[in-house]
Protein backbone atom coordinates (compact mmCIF):
# COMPACT_ATOMS: atom_id res chain seq x y z
CA UNK A 1 0.00 0.00 0.00
CA UNK A 2 1.26 3.14 -0.70
CA UNK A 3 1.71 6.34 1.54
CA UNK A 4 -1.09 8.60 0.05
CA UNK A 5 -3.43 5.71 0.70
CA UNK A 6 -2.33 5.27 3.68
CA UNK A 7 -2.88 9.24 4.61
CA UNK A 8 -6.56 8.96 2.72
CA UNK A 9 -7.80 6.28 5.46
CA UNK A 10 -6.17 7.82 8.49
CA UNK A 11 -8.36 11.64 7.26
CA UNK A 12 -10.97 10.40 4.42
CA UNK A 13 -14.47 8.36 5.42
CA UNK A 14 -14.30 4.83 4.99
CA UNK A 15 -17.26 5.01 2.75
CA UNK A 16 -15.19 6.88 0.50
CA UNK A 17 -15.18 4.18 -2.44
CA UNK A 18 -11.99 3.55 -4.57
CA UNK A 19 -11.59 1.40 -7.13
CA UNK A 20 -8.43 -1.16 -7.50
CA UNK A 21 -6.59 -3.17 -4.90
CA UNK A 22 -4.22 -0.34 -5.83
CA UNK A 23 -5.51 3.13 -5.83
CA UNK A 24 -4.72 4.87 -8.52
CA UNK A 25 -3.84 8.61 -8.78
CA UNK A 26 -4.13 10.29 -11.57
CA UNK A 27 -1.26 12.86 -12.07
CA UNK A 28 -2.71 14.74 -15.48
CA UNK A 29 -4.18 13.83 -18.51
CA UNK A 30 -4.71 15.04 -22.50
CA UNK A 31 -7.17 14.20 -24.95
CA UNK A 32 -8.36 10.74 -23.94
CA UNK A 33 -5.47 9.36 -21.93
CA UNK A 34 -4.41 10.15 -18.46
CA UNK A 35 -1.11 9.47 -16.31
CA UNK A 36 -0.60 8.12 -12.95
CA UNK A 37 2.00 9.12 -10.25
CA UNK A 38 4.44 6.35 -11.70
CA UNK A 39 4.12 7.14 -15.05
CA UNK A 40 1.65 4.62 -16.18
CA UNK A 41 -0.19 5.83 -19.18
CA UNK A 42 -4.26 4.48 -19.64
CA UNK A 43 -6.68 5.10 -22.32
CA UNK A 44 -9.52 6.69 -20.31
CA UNK A 45 -12.91 5.33 -20.98
CA UNK A 46 -14.56 6.36 -17.46
CA UNK A 47 -13.74 10.94 -17.61
CA UNK A 48 -14.53 10.89 -13.88
CA UNK A 49 -17.49 9.64 -13.89
CA UNK A 50 -18.84 10.95 -17.01
CA UNK A 51 -17.56 14.25 -16.02
CA UNK A 52 -14.19 14.90 -18.51
CA UNK A 53 -16.48 15.42 -21.30
CA UNK A 54 -14.67 16.73 -24.15
CA UNK A 55 -11.19 15.95 -23.66
CA UNK A 56 -8.36 15.85 -20.51
CA UNK A 57 -6.62 19.67 -20.81
CA UNK A 58 -8.72 20.93 -23.61
CA UNK A 59 -6.77 23.85 -24.61
CA UNK A 60 -9.59 25.96 -25.20
CA UNK A 61 -10.91 25.14 -21.49
CA UNK A 62 -7.66 26.05 -19.95
CA UNK A 63 -7.16 28.39 -21.69
CA UNK A 64 -10.33 30.27 -20.88
CA UNK A 65 -10.37 29.17 -17.43
CA UNK A 66 -6.82 30.90 -16.65
CA UNK A 67 -7.61 33.96 -18.53
CA UNK A 68 -10.57 34.35 -16.06
CA UNK A 69 -8.97 33.41 -13.05
CA UNK A 70 -6.56 36.45 -14.07
CA UNK A 71 -8.79 38.57 -14.27
CA UNK A 72 -11.89 37.42 -11.15
CA UNK A 73 -12.52 33.67 -9.54
CA UNK A 74 -15.25 34.53 -7.99
CA UNK A 75 -18.42 37.34 -6.65
CA UNK A 76 -21.30 34.97 -5.37
CA UNK A 77 -24.91 35.95 -7.01
CA UNK A 78 -25.14 39.00 -5.41
CA UNK A 79 -23.11 40.64 -8.52
CA UNK A 80 -24.32 40.80 -11.73
CA UNK A 81 -22.21 38.10 -13.60
CA UNK A 82 -21.77 38.21 -17.79
CA UNK A 83 -20.15 34.52 -17.66
CA UNK A 84 -22.85 33.12 -15.84
CA UNK A 85 -25.70 35.05 -18.11
CA UNK A 86 -24.45 34.19 -21.34
CA UNK A 87 -24.08 30.34 -20.50
CA UNK A 88 -27.55 30.51 -19.36
CA UNK A 89 -28.57 32.03 -22.32
CA UNK A 90 -27.06 29.51 -24.40
CA UNK A 91 -28.58 26.70 -22.17
CA UNK A 92 -31.90 28.11 -22.02
CA UNK A 93 -32.15 27.97 -26.09
CA UNK A 94 -30.67 24.41 -25.87
CA UNK A 95 -33.10 23.36 -23.13
CA UNK A 96 -36.31 23.57 -25.35
CA UNK A 97 -37.96 24.28 -22.14
CA UNK A 98 -40.39 27.14 -23.09
CA UNK A 99 -39.59 30.81 -21.37
CA UNK A 100 -36.67 29.12 -19.58
CA UNK A 101 -35.06 29.99 -16.48
CA UNK A 102 -31.27 28.67 -15.65
CA UNK A 103 -29.92 28.53 -11.97
CA UNK A 104 -26.76 27.38 -11.53
CA UNK A 105 -25.53 24.75 -8.81
CA UNK A 106 -21.81 23.30 -8.15
CA UNK A 107 -22.84 19.59 -8.93
CA UNK A 108 -25.44 17.16 -9.98
CA UNK A 109 -26.64 16.41 -6.37
CA UNK A 110 -27.39 19.80 -5.68
CA UNK A 111 -29.14 20.86 -9.09
CA UNK A 112 -31.64 17.52 -8.40
CA UNK A 113 -32.00 18.74 -4.69
CA UNK A 114 -32.56 22.90 -6.32
CA UNK A 115 -35.28 20.81 -9.10
CA UNK A 116 -36.91 18.76 -5.66
CA UNK A 117 -37.16 22.02 -3.77
CA UNK A 118 -38.72 24.05 -6.99
CA UNK A 119 -41.27 21.20 -7.67
CA UNK A 120 -42.48 20.91 -4.17
CA UNK A 121 -43.09 24.22 -3.35
CA UNK A 122 -44.55 24.79 -6.89
CA UNK A 123 -47.14 21.68 -6.25
CA UNK A 124 -47.44 22.47 -2.16
CA UNK A 125 -46.97 18.18 -2.40
CA UNK A 126 -43.83 16.68 -0.60
CA UNK A 127 -44.33 13.22 -2.75
CA UNK A 128 -42.78 12.57 -5.14
CA UNK A 129 -42.28 10.14 -7.84
CA UNK A 130 -39.29 8.68 -8.71
CA UNK A 131 -38.02 5.54 -10.96
CA UNK A 132 -36.70 2.10 -9.44
CA UNK A 133 -32.83 2.06 -9.93
CA UNK A 134 -32.37 5.11 -10.16
CA UNK A 135 -29.67 7.54 -8.46
CA UNK A 136 -30.02 10.94 -8.08
CA UNK A 137 -27.12 12.31 -5.89
CA UNK A 138 -25.71 12.22 -2.52
CA UNK A 139 -27.72 14.99 -0.28
CA UNK A 140 -29.98 13.62 1.93
CA UNK A 141 -33.46 14.69 -0.31
CA UNK A 142 -31.71 12.81 -3.62
CA UNK A 143 -30.47 9.75 -1.15
CA UNK A 144 -34.18 9.76 0.01
CA UNK A 145 -35.68 9.49 -3.86
CA UNK A 146 -32.97 7.47 -4.82
CA UNK A 147 -34.17 3.92 -5.86
CA UNK A 148 -31.11 1.98 -5.36
CA UNK A 149 -30.28 0.40 -2.17
CA UNK A 150 -26.29 0.26 -2.67
CA UNK A 151 -26.60 4.44 -2.74
CA UNK A 152 -29.17 4.80 0.04
CA UNK A 153 -27.56 4.52 3.62
CA UNK A 154 -30.53 6.05 5.45
CA UNK A 155 -34.26 5.53 5.37
CA UNK A 156 -34.90 9.12 6.74
CA UNK A 157 -35.91 11.40 3.83
CA UNK A 158 -37.70 15.12 3.65
CA UNK A 159 -40.00 13.52 0.92
CA UNK A 160 -42.39 10.70 0.53
CA UNK A 161 -41.56 8.75 -2.11
CA UNK A 162 -43.13 6.18 -4.66
CA UNK A 163 -41.32 3.80 -7.02
CA UNK A 164 -42.93 3.41 -10.31
CA UNK A 165 -41.69 0.37 -12.72
CA UNK A 166 -39.66 0.97 -16.11
CA UNK A 167 -36.45 2.20 -15.95
CA UNK A 168 -34.96 -1.62 -16.37
CA UNK A 169 -36.07 -3.05 -19.89
CA UNK A 170 -34.43 -5.98 -19.16
CA UNK A 171 -35.70 -7.51 -15.51
CA UNK A 172 -38.29 -7.12 -13.25
CA UNK A 173 -42.11 -8.13 -13.66
CA UNK A 174 -42.75 -6.87 -17.56
CA UNK A 175 -39.10 -7.92 -19.11
CA UNK A 176 -40.58 -10.70 -21.18
CA UNK A 177 -43.25 -8.11 -22.97
CA UNK A 178 -42.24 -6.40 -26.29
CA UNK A 179 -41.73 -2.66 -26.10
CA UNK A 180 -45.09 -2.05 -26.79
CA UNK A 181 -47.06 -4.04 -24.10
CA UNK A 182 -44.09 -3.36 -21.72
CA UNK A 183 -45.08 0.29 -21.77
CA UNK A 184 -48.11 -0.27 -21.57
CA UNK A 185 -48.09 -2.40 -18.42
CA UNK A 186 -45.35 0.29 -16.74
CA UNK A 187 -48.72 3.00 -17.53
CA UNK A 188 -51.12 1.08 -16.37
CA UNK A 189 -49.16 0.35 -12.92
CA UNK A 190 -48.51 4.49 -12.73
CA UNK A 191 -52.22 5.11 -13.45
CA UNK A 192 -52.77 2.12 -10.73
CA UNK A 193 -50.21 3.96 -8.04
CA UNK A 194 -51.88 7.19 -8.70
CA UNK A 195 -55.14 6.09 -7.62
CA UNK A 196 -53.78 4.98 -4.00
CA UNK A 197 -51.64 8.46 -3.25
CA UNK A 198 -52.48 12.01 -3.07
CA UNK A 199 -51.02 13.67 -6.21
CA UNK A 200 -47.41 13.65 -5.75
CA UNK A 201 -45.51 16.69 -6.63
CA UNK A 202 -43.25 15.13 -9.90
CA UNK A 203 -41.93 12.22 -11.46
CA UNK A 204 -37.87 12.55 -11.43
CA UNK A 205 -35.93 10.18 -13.95
CA UNK A 206 -33.50 9.55 -15.39
CA UNK A 207 -33.17 8.85 -19.43
CA UNK A 208 -30.57 6.21 -19.03
CA UNK A 209 -29.99 5.38 -15.26
CA UNK A 210 -26.16 6.26 -14.83
CA UNK A 211 -25.24 4.70 -11.36
CA UNK A 212 -27.92 1.98 -12.20
CA UNK A 213 -25.53 0.45 -15.41
CA UNK A 214 -26.83 2.67 -17.99
CA UNK A 215 -29.99 0.87 -17.96
CA UNK A 216 -33.08 2.59 -19.92
CA UNK A 217 -36.82 1.91 -20.86
CA UNK A 218 -37.79 1.56 -24.58
CA UNK A 219 -38.12 4.78 -26.04
CA UNK A 220 -41.45 6.55 -25.66
CA UNK A 221 -42.23 5.17 -22.14
CA UNK A 222 -41.93 8.79 -20.33
CA UNK A 223 -43.97 10.51 -23.35
CA UNK A 224 -46.93 7.78 -22.40
CA UNK A 225 -46.16 8.41 -18.58
CA UNK A 226 -46.62 12.33 -19.58
CA UNK A 227 -49.87 11.51 -20.49
CA UNK A 228 -51.21 10.56 -16.91
CA UNK A 229 -49.20 13.06 -15.45
CA UNK A 230 -50.70 16.04 -16.73
CA UNK A 231 -54.30 14.56 -15.99
CA UNK A 232 -52.91 14.96 -12.51
CA UNK A 233 -50.70 18.78 -13.19
CA UNK A 234 -48.18 16.28 -11.57
CA UNK A 235 -44.28 18.02 -13.42
CA UNK A 236 -41.81 15.88 -15.06
CA UNK A 237 -37.60 16.15 -13.79
CA UNK A 238 -35.76 15.09 -16.00
CA UNK A 239 -32.35 13.85 -14.77
CA UNK A 240 -29.66 14.50 -17.15
CA UNK A 241 -26.48 14.98 -15.16
CA UNK A 242 -25.16 11.78 -16.91
CA UNK A 243 -27.37 11.91 -20.11
CA UNK A 244 -27.04 15.69 -21.58
CA UNK A 245 -24.86 17.02 -24.17
CA UNK A 246 -25.50 14.94 -26.99
CA UNK A 247 -23.42 11.59 -24.51
CA UNK A 248 -26.14 9.36 -26.03
CA UNK A 249 -25.55 10.36 -30.12
CA UNK A 250 -28.97 10.24 -30.90
CA UNK A 251 -29.94 12.86 -29.09
CA UNK A 252 -28.63 16.14 -27.16
CA UNK A 253 -30.72 15.12 -24.27
CA UNK A 254 -31.62 11.65 -22.75
CA UNK A 255 -35.21 13.50 -22.70
CA UNK A 256 -35.60 13.96 -26.25
CA UNK A 257 -36.10 10.40 -27.18
CA UNK A 258 -39.63 10.75 -25.10
CA UNK A 259 -40.16 13.69 -26.31
CA UNK A 260 -43.60 12.95 -28.07
CA UNK A 261 -45.30 14.94 -25.54
CA UNK A 262 -43.16 17.71 -25.57
CA UNK A 263 -40.72 18.54 -23.30
CA UNK A 264 -39.76 18.14 -19.59
CA UNK A 265 -41.04 21.26 -16.81
CA UNK A 266 -37.69 20.75 -14.96
CA UNK A 267 -33.68 19.52 -16.56
CA UNK A 268 -31.40 19.03 -14.35
CA UNK A 269 -27.80 18.87 -15.62
CA UNK A 270 -23.77 18.88 -14.27
CA UNK A 271 -20.76 16.95 -15.01
CA UNK A 272 -20.02 17.23 -18.85
CA UNK A 273 -20.63 20.93 -19.23
CA UNK A 274 -17.81 22.24 -16.58
CA UNK A 275 -15.69 19.56 -18.25
CA UNK A 276 -14.20 18.54 -15.00
CA UNK A 277 -15.23 22.30 -13.27
CA UNK A 278 -17.74 22.20 -10.60
CA UNK A 279 -21.04 23.02 -12.41
CA UNK A 280 -24.54 22.18 -12.44
CA UNK A 281 -27.73 23.28 -12.68
CA UNK A 282 -31.24 23.24 -13.21
CA UNK A 283 -33.80 24.84 -16.12
CA UNK A 284 -37.26 24.92 -15.65
CA UNK A 285 -39.98 27.57 -17.44
CA UNK A 286 -39.97 30.64 -15.62
CA UNK A 287 -43.80 29.68 -13.62
CA UNK A 288 -41.91 27.17 -11.75
CA UNK A 289 -37.99 28.48 -11.67
CA UNK A 290 -40.21 31.66 -9.77
CA UNK A 291 -42.60 30.16 -7.63
CA UNK A 292 -40.15 30.33 -4.41
CA UNK A 293 -41.46 32.83 -1.87
CA UNK A 294 -38.84 33.29 -0.01
CA UNK A 295 -34.22 34.94 -0.42
CA UNK A 296 -32.60 32.26 -2.33
CA UNK A 297 -28.61 33.14 -3.45
CA UNK A 298 -25.89 30.48 -4.42
CA UNK A 299 -22.49 31.73 -2.67
CA UNK A 300 -20.23 29.18 -5.29
CA UNK A 301 -23.34 28.00 -8.17
CA UNK A 302 -22.43 30.20 -10.90
CA UNK A 303 -19.06 31.27 -10.07
CA UNK A 304 -16.73 33.23 -13.07
CA UNK A 305 -14.25 30.61 -13.64
CA UNK A 306 -16.73 27.66 -14.03
CA UNK A 307 -19.12 29.72 -15.76
CA UNK A 308 -15.90 30.57 -18.49
CA UNK A 309 -15.11 26.80 -18.76
CA UNK A 310 -18.67 26.04 -19.29
CA UNK A 311 -18.94 27.95 -22.19
CA UNK A 312 -15.63 27.40 -23.62
CA UNK A 313 -16.74 23.81 -23.38
CA UNK A 314 -20.24 23.96 -24.75
CA UNK A 315 -18.62 26.22 -27.32
CA UNK A 316 -15.94 23.48 -28.34
CA UNK A 317 -18.42 20.43 -28.13
CA UNK A 318 -21.14 22.35 -30.35
CA UNK A 319 -18.86 23.24 -32.89
CA UNK A 320 -16.98 20.02 -33.69
CA UNK A 321 -20.39 17.84 -33.84
CA UNK A 322 -19.12 15.78 -30.46
CA UNK A 323 -22.64 14.65 -30.52
CA UNK A 324 -22.35 13.52 -33.98
CA UNK A 325 -18.96 11.71 -32.86
CA UNK A 326 -20.75 9.98 -29.63
CA UNK A 327 -23.19 8.96 -32.62
CA UNK A 328 -21.12 7.41 -35.30
CA UNK A 329 -18.18 6.08 -32.82
CA UNK A 330 -20.71 4.99 -29.83
CA UNK A 331 -22.07 3.02 -32.23
CA UNK A 332 -19.05 1.32 -33.53
CA UNK A 333 -17.40 0.48 -29.71
CA UNK A 334 -21.11 -0.96 -29.17
CA UNK A 335 -20.89 -3.33 -31.44
CA UNK A 336 -17.77 -4.49 -31.10
CA UNK A 337 -17.94 -5.25 -27.68
CA UNK A 338 -21.37 -6.89 -28.59
CA UNK A 339 -18.95 -9.34 -30.82
CA UNK A 340 -16.41 -9.47 -27.86
CA UNK A 341 -18.86 -10.65 -25.43
CA UNK A 342 -21.26 -13.02 -27.96
CA UNK A 343 -19.28 -16.23 -26.93
CA UNK A 344 -18.66 -14.86 -23.03
CA UNK A 345 -21.92 -17.04 -21.21
CA UNK A 346 -21.44 -14.43 -18.10
CA UNK A 347 -22.20 -11.79 -19.94
CA UNK A 348 -26.04 -10.92 -20.01
CA UNK A 349 -26.48 -7.92 -21.73
CA UNK A 350 -24.45 -5.07 -23.33
CA UNK A 351 -26.66 -2.40 -23.68
CA UNK A 352 -26.60 1.66 -24.13
CA UNK A 353 -26.46 4.19 -26.84
CA UNK A 354 -23.82 6.61 -28.31
CA UNK A 355 -20.76 6.76 -25.70
CA UNK A 356 -22.74 5.63 -22.85
CA UNK A 357 -22.24 1.46 -22.66
CA UNK A 358 -23.05 -0.54 -20.33
CA UNK A 359 -22.21 -4.63 -19.75
CA UNK A 360 -24.11 -6.61 -17.95
CA UNK A 361 -22.19 -9.16 -15.44
CA UNK A 362 -23.93 -12.24 -13.96
CA UNK A 363 -22.96 -15.82 -13.20
CA UNK A 364 -23.07 -18.03 -16.00
CA UNK A 365 -26.04 -19.58 -16.72
CA UNK A 366 -28.13 -17.58 -13.94
CA UNK A 367 -29.39 -13.69 -13.49
CA UNK A 368 -27.21 -13.69 -10.41
CA UNK A 369 -24.83 -10.87 -10.40
CA UNK A 370 -21.59 -11.18 -10.47
CA UNK A 371 -19.51 -8.54 -8.49
CA UNK A 372 -16.20 -9.84 -8.25
CA UNK A 373 -16.01 -10.67 -11.90
CA UNK A 374 -16.85 -7.01 -12.59
CA UNK A 375 -13.89 -5.97 -9.83
CA UNK A 376 -11.63 -8.43 -12.11
CA UNK A 377 -12.72 -7.13 -15.31
CA UNK A 378 -11.45 -3.56 -13.42
CA UNK A 379 -8.58 -5.01 -12.21
CA UNK A 380 -7.18 -7.11 -16.06
CA UNK A 381 -7.97 -3.74 -17.99
CA UNK A 382 -6.38 -1.14 -15.67
CA UNK A 383 -3.18 -3.46 -15.85
CA UNK A 384 -3.21 -3.12 -20.36
CA UNK A 385 -3.83 0.31 -19.30
CA UNK A 386 -7.84 0.80 -19.73
CA UNK A 387 -9.79 2.80 -16.94
CA UNK A 388 -13.41 1.76 -16.87
CA UNK A 389 -15.99 1.94 -14.21
CA UNK A 390 -18.91 -0.36 -12.96
CA UNK A 391 -22.65 -0.13 -11.34
CA UNK A 392 -25.68 -1.69 -11.19
CA UNK A 393 -28.49 -1.59 -9.09
CA UNK A 394 -30.91 -4.22 -7.59
CA UNK A 395 -28.43 -7.99 -7.30
CA UNK A 396 -26.90 -6.85 -10.55
CA UNK A 397 -23.41 -5.83 -11.82
CA UNK A 398 -22.31 -4.12 -14.69
CA UNK A 399 -18.91 -2.17 -16.21
CA UNK A 400 -19.64 1.23 -17.41
CA UNK A 401 -18.19 2.50 -20.44
CA UNK A 402 -18.34 6.47 -20.89
CA UNK A 403 -14.96 7.72 -22.81
CA UNK A 404 -14.69 11.74 -23.51
CA UNK A 405 -16.98 12.54 -26.89
CA UNK A 406 -13.90 12.95 -28.90
CA UNK A 407 -13.15 9.34 -28.83
CA UNK A 408 -11.61 8.16 -31.70
CA UNK A 409 -12.08 5.20 -33.90
CA UNK A 410 -8.96 3.71 -32.90
CA UNK A 411 -8.97 4.39 -29.84
CA UNK A 412 -12.54 2.70 -29.74
CA UNK A 413 -10.70 -0.29 -30.94
CA UNK A 414 -7.68 -0.04 -28.78
CA UNK A 415 -10.25 0.04 -25.98
CA UNK A 416 -12.49 -2.92 -26.72
CA UNK A 417 -9.59 -4.36 -27.27
CA UNK A 418 -8.52 -4.64 -24.22
CA UNK A 419 -12.13 -4.72 -22.56
CA UNK A 420 -12.32 -8.73 -24.74
CA UNK A 421 -8.66 -9.97 -23.72
CA UNK A 422 -9.94 -8.61 -19.45
CA UNK A 423 -13.56 -10.15 -20.28
CA UNK A 424 -11.59 -13.50 -21.32
CA UNK A 425 -9.33 -13.78 -19.02
CA UNK A 426 -11.33 -13.41 -16.34
CA UNK A 427 -14.12 -15.97 -17.05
Amino acid sequence: MNDLHDRHRRVLPDWLALYYDRPLEITHGEGRHVWDAQGNKYLDFFGGILTTMTAHALPEVTKAVSEQAGRIVHSSTLYLNRPMVELAERIARLSAVPDARVFFTTSGTEANDTALLLATAYRRSNTILAMRNSYHGRSFSAVGITGNRGWSPTSLSPLQTLYVHGGVRTRGPYASLDDTAFIAACVEDLKDLLGHTRPPAALIAEPVQGVGGFTSPPDGLYAAFREVLNAYGILWIADEVQTGWGRTGDHFWGWQAHDRNGPPDIVTFAKGIGNGMSVGGVVARSEIMNCLDANSISTFGGTQVTMAAGLANLTHLLEHDLQGNARRVGGLLIERLRAAAAQDPGVREVRGRGLMIGIELTRPGTDEAAPDRAAAVLEAARAEGLLIGKGGGHSTSALRVAPPLSLTVAEAEEGAAILERALRGTR
